[in-house]
């Protein structure tokens, strides 16, 4: 009998409202209309334990999280997400999507927070087992327009209040954007640059006309 290939590994990355989720639902739809066998999940959240750490970290009021605690809670949740979801599904040969990954932690806590790039890169190893994705797509976009989106986006996902990152100040995200443009240029075959200032459509088109390049997936 012939083995299953394994599934197909694709996170999404960027600054606040730069439409990484939608964009992500959006292919996943994709997916599922070619036929393929795709799953969608999300970070920090994604199972129970992990929707837990999320309220922790997220919650406007815990603003005595200190930056080590914070880097420690989105490496547990990780952990916890790849060996209840992601591994299972990708050992299935089920595809997963993942808005928000192992590259989050490096832009936002190592070079955001300043705790150290090779610091999180060492407990990213160690959290993820070796699930590290095929393709991270980086939306990227202008901080300031990211800003301006932010309304519209939390409540077309059915939240009206800013949580405790996207409260932080200017110059945290600007620092945040430039951590996701060093990992890209240090791993250019895996982290693929999208314009996210162009229209939903494009941006989605974009997306999936890279992805086409990867074997099995022609037909997205």
């Amino acid at each position: 009998m012939t083995e299953k290939k394994r599934g197909y590994f694709i996170t999404f990355e960027g600054v606040e409202g730069s439409g990484k989720s939608t964009v992500a639902r959006a292919v996943l739809e994709r997916f599922l209309q070619a036929g393929l066998e795709c799953v969608i999940t999300r970070e920090p959240g994604g199972n129970e334990i992990s929707e837990k750490i999320r309220e922790m970290l997220l919650d406007p009021g815990n603003t005595s999280i200190s930056p080590r605690t914070e880097l420690l809670l989105y490496v547990a949740s990780r952990a916890q997400l790849v060996g209840e979801v992601i591994g299972p599904a990708l050992e299935k040969g089920t595809s997963v999507l993942c808005d928000r990954f192992m590259d989050a932690s490096v832009a936002y806590q190592g070079w955001a927070r300043e705790l150290g790039e090779d610091v999180v890169a060492g407990l990213n190893s160690f959290a993820v087992a070796g699930a590290v994705p095929d393709r991270t797509y980086l939306l990227d976009l202008e901080v300031g327009d990211g800003f301006e989106r932010g309304p519209d986006r939390r409540e077309a996902e059915g939240s009206r209040n800013r949580d405790r990152l996207e409260l932080e100040k200017r110059d945290f995200h600007e620092r945040v954007r430039e951590g996701y443009l060093r990992i890209a240029s240090r791993e250019p075959g895996r982290v693929v640059i999208i314009d996210a200032s162009r229209s939903l459509e494009e941006v989605i088109e974009a997306v999936l006309g890279n992805l086409r390049a990867l074997s099995g997936l022609k037909d997205l």
